[in-house]
C-alpha cells in the first residue's frame, strides 16, 4: 500500500509549511526589531525640559505665558528654558501660567 501520489503530496505539504514557517518568523524577527526600535526610542528620547516659555501668535511679539515643564496648557508655540530664565522672564512681566503656577513652583510670590 505505498502509495507514491500521496508521498508527493506529503512532500508538497511539507515544503508549503516550511515556506509558511519561514515566512512566520520573518514576522517575528521584523516585530521584534520594530519593538526594539521603540525600546530605544523611549530610552533615548531626551527629559522635558523643567520650565517652558510660551511665545505669542506673531513672530515679533512677546512671550504669553511662563509654565512649569509639564504643564497640559502650552501650546505649540513654547520653548524650553531654564530655571533662570523663567524667573528673569517673570520678574521682566511674563504672566505666570494660571493652571501649572511657575510663580509657586519658582517661590516668586508677590
Amino acid at each position: 500500500m505505498n502509495d507514491p501520489a500521496r508521498l508527493a503530496l506529503l512532500r508538497f505539504l511539507e515544503r508549503v509549511q516550511l515556506r509558511d514557517l519561514d515566512r512566520t518568523r520573518r514576522w517575528i524577527a521584523e516585530e521584534e526589531r520594530r519593538e526594539a526600535e521603540r525600546q530605544r526610542g523611549i530610552k533615548e528620547k531626551p527629559a522635558p525640559p523643567a520650565w517652558l516659555l510660551e511665545q505669542g501668535l506673531n513672530k515679533g511679539s512677546p512671550p504669553v505665558y511662563v509654565h512649569v515643564g509639564g504643564c497640559w496648557n502650552t501650546g505649540t508655540r513654547s520653548k524650553g528654558i531654564d530655571q533662570e530664565q523663567a524667573r528673569r522672564a517673570l520678574a521682566d512681566g511674563v504672566t505666570a501660567c494660571p493652571h501649572c503656577r511657575p510663580d509657586s513652583a519658582l517661590r516668586m510670590f508677590d
